[in-house]
């Protein structure tokens, strides 16, 4: 796959997900369910951070496993 239609795929693979969950319920019933408190806003936050965390992880270990020759890498790609 040349870099052109991997860069289309890739953005097709990212779009698509998103527009259904952006459309997945209504604006309105999702705020009156998740009413005025900040329990979902920390919820969000700290998921978000976790989530930071274990990318930081995914990465070392790739780093790792590359620079171990563990896996081929390919640059310039």
């Amino acid at each position: 796959m040349g870099e052109r239609r991997l860069s289309n795929y890739v953005e097709v693979c990212a779009e698509s997900p998103a527009r259904a969950h952006a459309r997945s319920g209504s604006a309105t019933a999702i705020s009156g369910y998740l009413g005025k408190g900040t329990v979902f806003d920390r919820a969000m936050g700290s998921f978000a951070v976790a989530y930071a965390d274990q990318n930081k992880k995914d990465y070392d270990a790739f780093a790792a496993a590359a620079k171990e020759g563990r896996m081929e890498v390919v640059s310039g790609v």
